[in-house]
């Protein structure tokens, strides 16, 4: 099992930033690979940004690029998410997820993690 907690949420303005947290504990063989996803009113669930907690790779969806940067802190078993320039388009819940092996990040399917978070909400306004 493996337990996932977000924080950081909150409101900001546009071009503002925001840092959000996934705290990650129990087994360490089921979260070699953590994603931050999105899901705002009415939409699918989308991937942001993934990364594999053994090599470091990271993956970034085009709308975020240059904008987001996930971040691994291995003493805190913390993955992290700063946002800047966001823009209102940015609104939603935000969840972390894990799932993948010791060798391999899955892509950007939610179908492909297996633990998720409870959500923490990004608010942009314009």
């Amino acid at each position: 099992q493996v337990q996932l907690v977000e924080s950081g949420g909150g409101s900001v303005q546009a071009g503002g930033s925001l840092r959000l947290s996934c705290a990650a504990s129990g087994n360490t063989y089921s979260r070699h690979c953590i994603g931050w996803f999105r899901q705002a009113p009415g939409q699918e669930r989308e991937g942001v940004a993934r990364i594999h907690t053994v090599s470091g790779a990271t993956y970034y969806a085009d709308s975020v690029k240059g904008r987001f940067t996930i971040s691994q802190d291995n003493a805190k078993n913390t993955v992290n998410l700063q946002m800047n320039s966001l823009k209102p388009e940015d609104t939603a819940m935000y969840y972390c997820a894990a799932g993948g092996g010791r060798w391999y990040c899955p892509g950007w399917s939610p179908a492909d993690f297996t633990y998720w978070g409870q959500g923490t909400q990004v608010t942009v306004s314009s």
